[in-house]
């Protein structure tokens, strides 16, 4: 608020541990642990416009599993982000992420979409999902969001805001993206 946005976008999502299992987990009174992943999925509403960004930290330490979980998380998120430009369907976008997660043993651990248009609301059109056929178009404002979840164990989202453009994609996002050990 103090850099001048409105309000809130929608209820934040602070979820650790297990409960970062949960795409949308509701927050509880879980007390945070070393060796949680806490996952934090917050925007802001401006001038009638909203925003949506996620990242996931570590508290502690991460075991190798973890690593190679957030690794291959980021590894999707970027391919996906370099593959982005007008004219591409949805369907072909969320193929790039899902390949890179589904190749790394993870198949149905990704269980959204990759992404869904920003704008006058939290989620519209167009969107990067495997039944989007459609052809993105230029000007879009679209999310870039895989994630991995295992359930009763952890999960990891790492979303960006994309503006899509003939020529590829303008990551309007700028916060780190590293895994952050806190």
């Amino acid at each position: 608020r103090k850099n001048g946005a409105d309000c809130a976008a929608f209820e934040f999502i602070v979820v650790s541990g297990a409960n970062s299992s949960l795409p949308h987990g509701v927050p509880t009174d879980k007390i945070i642990e070393k060796g949680d992943f806490i996952t934090m999925d917050f925007g802001a509403a401006v001038n009638g416009y909203v925003s949506d960004m996620t990242r996931t930290i570590a508290v502690g330490y991460v075991t190798d599993e973890m690593k190679h979980v957030y690794d291959t998380v980021l590894s999707a998120q970027l391919a996906a982000e370099k593959y982005v430009k007008a004219g591409l369907s949805g369907h072909d976008i969320d193929k790039i992420a899902r390949d890179i997660i589904d190749g790394a043993g993870y198949e149905g651990k990704f269980g959204h979409s990759l992404g869904h248009g920003v704008g006058l609301e939290i989620h519209e059109a167009p969107n990067f999902s495997p039944s989007f056929d459609k052809p993105i178009p230029c000007g879009a404002v679209v999310t870039n969001e895989p994630g991995i979840y295992l359930p009763d164990k952890f999960g990891v989202r790492i979303e960006d805001m994309l503006l899509v453009t003939d020529s590829g994609s303008v990551n309007l996002t700028h916060s780190p993206k590293e895994l952050i050990i806190v």
